[in-house]
């Protein structure tokens, strides 16, 4: 047999039980309890090789007279001869909710000081969610005086559920209480309670719902990229619109940010960020923030990350237009810096060569050669982690150009900063359409 059983005995109390469905009056209700309790006492003093636990709870307790709960439960203890060594459990439910949780939390706490024995009684709780509110009146009853609360995983039970032991218990541990619950693989726990019960857990249930520690709000989504950044790996968690670290569920980060038309240039530079290791500068940031949206609006959805990434290869790394980069050589000039570039404008191969104070000066007067007439506003630099789609790449090259009429950003990547800043121009020439009849001679 069990080493250790508990036995759970009930008889509703409230004024409507005792006259309409008992017909009873309050003496023959507490008897109906004291007499169920005289019986598992009999027949557990037959098995002694179980330690039995008693509780009782009188169901509809929030629609009963407190006098009336307390004498009846005074009464189930004194039956059962409990002790502070062998304490019995005296279950407080909220049958049905019919009350705000701080009503629910006064009666705890009037049970609470005025039951007899207190010290060998186990004071219980058993909220329901008729009114939605079953995890405040536990967290409400159990500041009230409650040692010990009933629920069921995820608010399963009848009617409207009884309460979320999981939100219950991740509740406490947002604010440093341990809970005694391992929560560690919270989608284990989902998985297993889905194949149970064959109820689906809401994408939206607290804690666990997949769309839990998502945003795709554009403030949101800049808010947590900023929380990341700032986030010490020895510091509390303290991160924006995440109340606990998804890791310690066993959560991973991959879906905290996702995209979709609501989202902005803070959602989209996280994902290239981390799962690409490209770091845009911010007026990049909006700039392709605009080529996302149009996508989105134009498709509708969710775009992932691999979405992004091939719209950001697309409109940046192959821009379409009439100049594609072949080589290059640099050379010294006096003081200047020289280069001889090749490159293909319109399928026609070109040689140009040019001179400035640096490389992509440099670049640029071959450029004109060509009649492609640019200046560049800005230029930044990033090495990048490695990545599968970025091949070899490990220098990123952003340069931001402009021409009578426009400008934009051109992006490059190579192994060599030197070639992909040299792309970055070629990038940016072909989205500004900025390559005209060629004046150079073909090589």
């Amino acid at each position: 047999g069990a080493r250790r059983a508990i036995v759970h005995v009930y008889n509703a109390t409230s004024k409507p039980f005792r006259d309409i469905v008992f017909g009873m009056s309050k003496a023959e209700v507490i008897d109906m309890a004291v007499s169920a309790v005289k019986l598992i006492k009999q027949l557990a003093a037959e098995r002694p090789e179980t330690e039995w636990v008693l509780e009782y709870s009188p169901e509809t307790f929030t629609a009963t007279e407190l006098d009336f709960a307390k004498e009846v439960c005074d009464a189930v203890t004194e039956a059962w001869g409990a002790t502070p060594d062998n304490k019995v459990i005296l279950n407080l439910p909220t049958t049905v909710e019919v009350t705000t949780p701080n009503v629910y939390a006064d009666q705890i706490e009037w049970m609470h000081r005025h039951l007899a024995r207190r010290d060998s009684v186990i004071l219980s709780i058993h909220p329901h969610n008729d009114r939605g509110t079953a995890v405040a009146s536990a967290e409400m009853g159990i500041m009230a005086g409650a040692d010990r609360v009933e629920g069921c995983l995820f608010g399963n039970g009848e009617r409207t559920g009884n309460v979320d032991l999981v939100t219950l218990a991740l509740n406490l541990y947002t604010q440093g209480v341990a809970p005694g619950l391992d929560f560690s693989d919270i989608n284990a726990v989902a998985r297993t309670v889905e194949h149970c019960t064959q109820i689906p857990v809401h994408p939206r249930h607290p804690y666990v719902g997949d769309l839990v520690f998502t945003a795709f709000s554009g403030s949101h989504q800049d808010a947590i990229k900023k929380g990341f950044a700032a986030q010490k790996a020895d510091a509390p968690w303290n991160v924006p619109y995440l109340p606990v670290d998804p890791a310690d569920l066993g959560r991973s980060y991959d879906s905290v940010i996702r995209v979709n038309s609501q989202s902005g240039k803070g959602g989209i530079a996280y994902l290239l960020e981390t799962e690409y290791g490209v770091v845009l500068p911010r007026r990049l940031q909006v700039e392709f923030s605009g080529v996302v949206q149009r996508h989105t609006d134009t498709h509708g959805g969710e775009v992932s990350a691999a979405d992004i990434w091939n719209l950001f290869t697309a409109t940046y790394l192959e821009a379409p237009g009439a100049v594609r980069y072949m080589e290059h050589h640099l050379f010294e000039h006096g003081k200047a810096q020289g280069i001889r570039l090749t490159v293909d404008i319109g399928g026609t191969t070109h040689l140009l060569t040019g001179e400035g104070n640096g490389p992509i000066d440099a670049a640029v007067h071959a450029l004109r050669g060509a009649g492609i007439d640019v200046q560049v506003r800005s230029y930044e630099e990033r090495s990048m982690g490695a990545s599968a789609d970025a091949g070899d790449a490990r220098a990123c090259a952003f340069m931001e150009l402009a021409r009578v009429g426009g400008e934009c950003y051109g992006v490059g990547m190579d192994a060599n900063i030197v070639t992909a800043s040299i792309k970055a121009l070629v990038s940016g020439v072909n989205r500004l359409g900025a390559a005209a009849v060629p004046r150079a001679e073909a090589a």
